[in-house]
């Protein structure tokens, strides 16, 4: 297995990327897209019971387990982005290991009902995921947008449509979708008003798009 260069530490952010083995999607559908949220919701605790087994729990047993855990969050999230095969999450740690154990159990955890669903077997997401430390206020919030934007600058909807759309964490900050996991508050201190960070993902739209084409004509 490559061993990871990048030390991820407590109190760090983190734009955290991972794609498909052999790109193949998997959320392109709706369905899969909320399992992972729900998946998402779980695993941002530290955990001692399967989602999977968690979910078959009678509903009384379920709120039980939930009273018994010492709700010991592993890391905050601050905005993500599922693409048809690829994710990406703005991410800080809150314990040592946090991020390697959530991503780990969230790929896991998906990838088994994913391969049990669609008769397939073997691993689902490459390895290890990539990470870059986020070091300035400046990429934080450019690193959100890029995030956000993502379905738009590949032309899979319209910026419109990400007001409504469950594939990013936008529709959060627009107040029409809620994510229970989602920390808003840190972006939006920093630009003072929802208003004004709906502006400034707008703002680069045909940008964003224009550089994805330029960067897709030199890999070609």
């Amino acid at each position: 297995m490559p061993i990871r260069k990048l030390v991820l530490a407590n109190d760090e952010i983190y734009h955290i990327f991972n794609r498909t083995v052999a790109n193949e999607e998997i959320f392109g559908r709706k369905y899969n897209i909320l399992r992972m949220i729900k998946i998402v919701d779980y695993y941002k605790f530290s955990q001692t019971l399967r989602f999977s087994k968690f979910k078959k729990l009678p509903l009384s047993e379920q709120l039980e387990y939930l009273k018994s855990q010492k709700k010991e969050l592993l890391v905050e999230i601050y905005s993500f982005a599922f693409m048809p095969n690829h994710y990406h999450f703005l991410i800080k740690q809150l314990r040592d290991d946090g991020i390697r154990r959530f991503i780990a159990n969230i790929q896991n955890s998906f990838a088994r009902t994913f391969n049990l669903k669609n008769k397939r077997g073997g691993a689902l997401f490459r390895s290890p995921f990539k990470a870059k430390r986020i070091e300035t206020e400046e990429q934080l919030v450019h690193i959100s947008r890029y995030i956000h934007l993502n379905p738009v600058t590949s032309f899979l909807i319209e910026f419109e449509d990400l007001f409504n759309s469950p594939a990013t964490s936008f529709s959060a900050y627009t107040q029409n979708i809620m994510f229970s996991f989602l920390n808003k508050d840190y972006l939006l201190k920093i630009f003072g008003s929802r208003e004004a960070y709906i502006s400034f993902m707008e703002d680069q739209v045909d940008y964003q798009r224009k550089l994805a084409f330029i960067k897709s004509v030199i890999l070609e």
